[in-house]
């Protein structure tokens, strides 16, 4: 029972934290050695709306397990990894920003315990449960390489477009796994497919290149979580 309090104190936090911050529009350009604006591996604006949805679910989660599966061990077991993503992101968008490595390790550390939540989410109450988690996981999957592909680009380690394309096919090279391990679970896909495709609307006229892996990968994500969710019958539960 203590697993479902602490995800929902943990979940609080986690929603409470844009109240608390300036809004994140991208880390500052001139917080790298070499300045950042637009860079290709970042999706276009209005991609990142998704949080709207990925707070709203997270927040009906935390509530439905508050008050009806406080004592199911399938909840309690999601709930742990679930709640060690969801409470250190409490502090990103404040360790966003003034510090976008640190942000850029925080990241992978919610995506990591996110995807292990993902994995150990139930097939039962899908929509209360596993749906929310994974359109939270599969978000965080693309956030974490955009992170990633900003900080490479900003110190100079690539090129705009050499770390977008590095981090393209990383993220893609996770989603696949998870969207394996879990074919049941098409949210992941559909928030990985969101990002891919905020980045080819950004780069559209700008960057063939970044632009064709991102909709070759939006291709591939689509056709692994189609394929997935068809042959699993648990997809309906």
């Amino acid at each position: 029972m203590i697993q479902i309090y602490l995800l929902a104190a943990a979940t609080l936090a986690f929603l409470l934290s844009p109240s608390l911050t300036d809004p994140f529009t991208g880390y500052a350009p001139g917080s790298f050695p070499v300045e950042q604006i637009d860079p290709p591996v970042q999706p276009a604006g209005y991609a990142f709306a998704i949080w709207g949805v990925i707070y709203i679910w997270l927040g009906v989660m935390a509530a439905y397990a508050v008050l009806r599966r406080k004592g199911e061990a399938g909840w309690q077991s999601t709930a742990v990894p679930l709640a060690l993503s969801l409470g250190p992101g409490a502090a990103w968008l404040w360790v966003a920003g003034f510090a976008p490595l640190t942000a850029t390790v925080l990241i992978f550390w919610m995506m990591g315990f996110a995807i292990l939540a993902l994995l150990r989410a139930p097939a039962t109450d899908r929509w209360w449960l596993q749906a929310p988690v994974a359109l939270y996981a599969g978000w965080l999957t693309a956030a974490a390489h955009v992170s990633l592909g900003v900080v490479l680009g900003g110190y100079g380690w690539l090129s705009g477009t050499g770390a977008a394309v590095l981090c393209i096919l990383l993220a893609l090279g996770v989603a696949v796994v998870v969207l394996w391990r879990k074919p049941q679970a098409p949210e992941y896909g559909a928030a990985v497919g969101w990002a891919l495709i905020g980045i080819a609307v950004d780069n559209a006229g700008s960057n063939t290149t970044v632009m064709t892996l991102a909709l070759v990968g939006l291709a591939v994500v689509a056709a692994i979580a189609t394929r997935g969710a068809l042959k699993d019958p648990s997809h309906a539960a």
